[in-house]
């Protein structure tokens, strides 16, 4: 199948590994010319051939000066995946979030939804020129929020908010040849996720529980209806069509990659 991206020019956020990764090779795969972005590059990364840019997101200057350095060496600009996200995890985040102060709310919304909000403002006009796709990369928990196995309210609440942005953005620019539209993984094989010092190592370490066990077991309390963490290379796949031209009437779509953990729609 054609999916019609070759030649055209892709900027993917949070690109250095894990899920960003995955997409960038996946472009490059299909002959798109891809700019990398984050807060430092990776051996992994430089491989792929990607243009590297660095740059901290979660900076509220940052996207702006990314999209404006980028348009300058080709005003083109035919796909955004903002899938920059996750981080690390404010002091206190697995606890009673609701007592203490707004740091850790205000962290994790930087990064993980007005990061996106940002990028995608500067980088629309190009966008609405060249008629093209924005795929924002949220979670399952923006589904499961409460659920079992669910994670800190903070990023759950960020990445219900990326969707619904998402969602509205849609019908705002659908009209004008701009598709919108979101991937919510579920539990994804990454250094983030699953490595040593990741989320689970963290909460492994909160609850007095082996980090092996808690790898082990996270997919059946999830509900995954496979037993196994889903690869970045899904992931990857669902990116690249839903950017694709050959398929323009998916718009405002939510493609959950989730291997069955949300029960409900």
């Amino acid at each position: 199948m054609d999916l019609q991206l070759a030649g055209k020019r892709v900027l993917v956020t949070g690109a250095s590994k894990g899920i960003g990764l995955a997409i960038v090779r996946s472009f490059v795969a299909e002959g798109a010319s891809v700019t990398a972005v984050s807060r430092r590059s990776t051996p992994e990364l430089e491989a792929t051939g990607a243009t590297f840019v660095a740059a901290d997101l979660a900076e509220p200057d940052g996207p702006w000066r990314v999209v404006e350095q980028v348009l300058a060496a080709d005003p083109r600009l035919d796909v955004l995946v903002n899938n920059a996200g996750g981080g690390d995890l404010p002091e206190g985040s697995l606890g009673n979030v609701l007592e203490g102060g707004d740091d850790i709310w205000l962290d994790v919304f930087e990064l993980n939804f007005h990061s996106a909000v940002r990028v995608t403002r500067a980088a629309l006009p190009a966008l609405l020129e060249a008629r093209g796709a924005i795929v924002n990369i949220t979670s399952d928990t923006a589904r499961r929020i409460g659920a079992p196995g669910s994670t800190p309210l903070p990023y759950a609440v960020s990445k219900a908010a990326l969707r619904t942005f998402s969602r509205g953005l849609a019908e705002r620019v659908g009209p004008d040849g701009v598709r919108v539209n979101t991937v919510s993984p579920s539990a994804t094989r990454t250094h983030l996720l699953a490595g040593e010092g990741g989320y689970l190592s963290q909460l492994a370490d909160a609850i007095g529980v082996e980090h092996s066990a808690v790898l082990a077991g996270l997919p059946k309390d999830l509900g995954m209806l496979t037993g196994r963490l889903i690869e970045p290379d899904e992931i990857a796949r669902a990116v690249l069509l839903l950017s694709s031209p050959a398929m323009p009437s998916v718009i405002g779509a939510d493609w959950a990659v989730d291997a069955g953990s949300v029960k409900v729609a």
